[in-house]
């Protein structure tokens, strides 16, 4: 078999402690996800000679390799926001391809809900008033305020109502009311969400993430490793990656994501189209951000995310096209960087491995064969998508 040739599976994924831990360093979340993924596929950390981190220190993942005693030959510290995860699943998969790598390690880990309790860091408004972003934060410009700017040109433009979005929240409940690991599982409503504290509008309090600890895992590997795995292989088939912009005064469209781009080169690389796809894991720091990645990644038209979204397709039980399974950066886990978590669900799926909220294709009953990871970085600034096929 020659280098570029390979074809390239997840053997192995794992979370570590999360939701509420406040006992822990990010580095020991790192290292449990990265002993929990590597005891998942059944192999030793010898075999691991491909790393990538983001997330800490200023040498990441050097600093974070020498904690987990790796050497690595190949490295990637790629960080553009939630989307860092998806984009270096593209770039761990490309170099084992290239025969660069035989196995790359992926693995993050954070403390952001603790570090705010205990009075180590505040909440971030904004990622500072550095470079071009000067020009915007004295106008009040802090990280929510772009998405709910984005999600109001929507409404405008399109007739999405706060309803709407409203059900993302609610059906993202639904979905982790069947994952034990789930930080919030109580099912709220349209009207628990609309009667909220205001955010930034129209966003009340539970259009938006959670904050929580947490850290992840995923071990990609080449062909002849995964003859050596206990797992069954989840072969990653078609990848795309795409930036946008800094500023909101340089985005051209606020209704148009950059999973636009990126969804559309996953899926022509993977060969396969939309419509054939089991489920999908979407980066959902905000509702809106699942709404209109929706419609950029070709599951309903544009303007018509709104209509897709109020009747119940994104629920696991009888739902068309089930979104965020394990629920989501609204209620499941979001430590910082979510990017991770969306492979980690999406290859527990398409392994069968997922429990209560375990997907069935409608034709069978069986396990999905075809899924998507789909991350958002920033404030739509960039994105990665990552088509995966069951083995």
């Amino acid at each position: 078999m020659s280098p570029g040739n390979r074809k390239v599976a997840v053997v192995g994924v794992a979370l570590s402690d999360c939701g509420r831990v406040d006992e822990a360093t990010p580095y020991t979340l790192h290292a449990q996800a990265a002993r929990r993924a590597l005891a998942d596929a059944g192999l030793d950390r010898e075999v691991v000679d491909g790393f990538a981190s983001a997330g800490t220190g200023v040498l990441a993942p050097v600093e974070v390799a020498e904690y987990l005693g790796l050497r690595p030959n190949w490295v990637d510290s790629t960080t553009v926001g939630g989307s860092t995860w998806e984009v270096m699943a593209a770039h761990a998969a490309d170099a084992i391809a290239a025969g660069h790598a035989r196995a790359v390690l992926l693995v993050y880990g954070s403390t952001a809900r603790a570090d705010v309790k205990a009075g180590r860091r505040t909440g971030n408004l904004s990622f500072g008033a550095r470079g071009p972003l000067q020009f915007e934060v004295p106008y009040g410009h802090t990280l929510i305020a772009k998405y709910a700017m984005a999600a109001r040109r929507h409404m405008i433009e399109h007739g999405t109502t706060v309803e709407q979005l409203a059900q993302v929240a609610v059906q993202a409940r639904a979905n982790a009311a069947l994952n034990p690991d789930a930080m919030f599982r109580d099912p709220i409503t349209v009207d628990d969400v609309l009667s909220g504290p205001m955010i930034a509008d129209p966003f009340t309090k539970l259009h938006c993430c959670i904050r929580s600890d947490g850290g992840a895992a995923v071990l990609l590997a080449s062909e002849e490793v995964v003859r050596d795995c206990r797992t069954a292989p989840v072969w990653v088939l078609g990848t795309g990656e795409h930036v946008s912009h800094a500023t909101m005064s340089e985005w051209p469209d606020f209704t148009v994501s950059p999973a636009a781009v990126s969804g559309r080169l996953a899926f022509e690389r993977a060969g396969v189209r939309p419509a054939e796809l089991d489920f999908a894991e979407i980066y959902d720091a905000f509702t809106y951000m699942t709404l209109v990645t929706l419609e950029d990644l070709g599951f309903c038209a544009k303007g018509e995310g709104g209509a897709f979204v109020e009747k119940g397709r994104l629920l696991v039980e009888g739902g068309e096209l089930p979104v965020n399974t394990d629920g989501g950066g609204l209620s499941a886990q979001h430590p910082g960087m979510r990017g991770l978590f969306l492979l980690v669900e999406a290859v527990r799926q398409l392994r069968g491995e997922a429990g209560a909220r375990q997907v069935r294709r409608r034709t069978d009953g069986r396990p999905p064969r075809l899924g998507v990871a789909s991350g958002t970085g920033g404030w739509f600034c960039s994105s990665g998508t990552v088509v995966l096929g069951a083995g």
